[in-house]
């Protein structure tokens, strides 16, 4: 089950591209890119999966260095404080997730 606020991402052929959960309907979940907050699509769930896309977080990604009035346009409201720490992901919402990297050389 996918929840708004969440943080998925996925590996690309060049490097680890995350996504907020914006949106989401009985049909259609609605991804951000955390990299470029104007870059948005629209999936289902099943193909999230299917595209090897993976939970990163359950906290949201607020980011507080954003400049420029259109891309503050294209951002909503957060519901949450930026600064909020999650102790369980020990990181605030304005502090970019880690990487979910496999760990190539523990076999």
């Amino acid at each position: 089950m996918v929840l708004t606020g969440e943080i998925y991402g996925k590996q690309t052929s060049s490097k680890f591209v995350m996504y907020n959960v914006l949106k989401v309907s009985k049909a259609v979940i609605t991804l951000q890119n955390i990299d470029n907050p104007l870059s948005l699509f629209e999936t289902t769930a099943q193909k999230l999966v299917s595209s090897g896309y993976i939970r990163i977080s359950q906290t949201p990604y607020i980011n507080t260095e954003i400049s420029g009035a259109k891309k503050k346009k294209a951002i909503k409201k957060p519901t949450r404080c930026p600064y909020t720490l999650d102790f369980l992901e020990a990181r605030a919402d304005s502090e970019r997730p880690a990487a979910v990297l496999p760990d190539l050389f523990t076999h």
